[in-house]
């Protein structure tokens, strides 16, 4: 019985359009079964597409064509089915990307040798909890982020974990991030890297208006809440940077630990240093770290 993998490709990269029927030979050539869920093949009359509900019942793996943002969207899609993925990067940095276009082919031959390994990572899960009741509900795998709406002044947020008042922040907002998602906006806004492997959760203001406040790292098996306190302002909640509600005035917002993992489909061997020398690295101008 073949291998059946989806692709998960980015049709605005130009790149991406340019090099998918070569992607779709290669993966013919090497005996895989591929399949495009409709929704990922918009103005493509393509006859490998199918119908969602059929598509995930054959599926053994998740391939992305794109950079981190369509690895992250196919990831939280997959996760709950635990079907595991694995990225093909079109972007800039590409820091969840298992392979680049260039060495494709290679990553093919030891998909189909099955000589890979998977690797877990954990995931939040947000709700937003109003007039009781749970009014919203996302997952993500880099990061969960209140933060204040474009034109609002300065957000203050209160933090509990595990029911324990744990400050009030004066900010633009916080960010709750997975160890993964340490590497993504929790960075930039002065978090700590963590090893992906480590089962914690990272809580990072940003902007805030205090020297005293720092980022936290806490256990991830912790439940965090964050809700507004007057003077109230607009208020997002976005999971892996794309918005899943606006913030009413009495919400709660609950994080904890979402059950299902991502399973990471690991094909090059190479360990999260050299990935975090090699591409962060390189993004920060810092050529001489080869």
């Amino acid at each position: 019985m073949p291998y059946t993998v989806g692709l998960f490709p980015n049709m605005q990269k130009d790149r991406v359009r340019e090099c998918l029927p070569h992607i779709l030979s290669l993966l013919e050539k090497y005996g895989f079964k591929t399949l495009l869920p409709q929704s990922q093949a918009q103005d493509k009359a393509l006859s490998y597409t199918v119908d969602e509900t059929s598509a995930l019942k054959q599926m053994d793996a998740g391939i992305s064509l794109g950079g981190d943002g369509t690895f992250l969207q196919m990831a939280r899609y997959l996760s709950p089915l635990k079907i595991p993925v694995f990225g093909v990067n079109f972007g800039k940095l590409g820091f969840l990307a298992e392979t680049e276009m260039s060495a494709f082919e290679t990553a093919l031959q030891k998909l189909k040798n099955k000589n890979f390994q998977i690797e877990e990572r954990s995931q939040l899960r947000a709700c937003v909890i109003r007039g009781g009741k749970v009014a919203v509900q996302a997952h993500a795998l880099n990061d969960m982020v209140v933060a204040k709406g474009h034109f609002s002044k300065l957000a203050h947020l209160e933090l509990k974990i595990n029911g324990m008042h744990s400050g009030i922040y004066a900010a633009d907002g916080l960010i709750v991030a997975t160890a993964t998602g340490s590497t993504a906006y929790s960075l930039s806004a002065g978090g700590p890297m963590v090893h992906p492997s480590l089962d914690v959760s990272l809580i990072t203001p940003i902007c805030a208006h205090a020297l005293y406040t720092r980022p936290l790292i806490i256990p991830g098996n912790n439940l965090i809440e964050i809700t507004a306190v007057p003077p109230y302002e607009e208020l997002l909640l976005s999971a892996d940077g794309e918005i899943a509600s606006a913030m009413a005035e009495n919400d709660i917002i609950r994080i904890d630990k979402y059950p299902e993992p991502v399973r990471l489909i690991r094909l090059n061997g190479r360990s999260y240093y050299e990935t975090w020398q090699q591409k962060l690295m390189r993004t920060c101008g810092n050529e001489g770290a080869k």
